[in-house]
């Protein structure tokens, strides 16, 4: 997993919207979100490129989510805080990837106290 980088300050992309799929759509191994669908290279470009963009922030977002869930269940100031290697476990990471995460979600949550946010998760 490539290491994370703080992205608070870029602007957020605006992804096509990820409509969840019925479970008998999404058990077929050739349906994915209609795109089988579209005849039109042109609009399976289109829709397609939009699907790209709407995975690539969703998965930047929970990376920020996951980031900040680490360092608050490793605060230093909570009794029952977890080790890096006990996060990297639950998480299936490597603990120098996990140590990454953490010092990333200490970094998110001061911005977000900065900005005035009291919880941001």
């Amino acid at each position: 997993m490539a290491e994370p980088t703080p992205r608070r300050n870029e602007p957020r992309l605006r992804p096509a919207p990820l409509l969840f799929e019925p479970a008998e759509a999404a058990s077929d191994p050739e349906h994915f979100f209609d795109l089988e669908s579209i005849d039109d290279p042109r609009a399976l470009l289109d829709r397609a490129t939009e699907l790209t963009h709407a995975f690539r922030a969703a998965t930047d977002r929970a990376v920020e989510f996951q980031a900040m869930a680490a360092a608050q269940l490793a605060d230093p100031r909570k009794f029952d805080r977890l080790t890096p290697a006990a996060i990297a476990e639950q998480a299936e990471w490597t603990e120098d990837y996990a140590k990454k995460m953490i010092e990333f979600g200490r970094e998110l949550l001061r911005g977000a106290d900065a900005e005035g946010y009291a919880d941001p998760i």
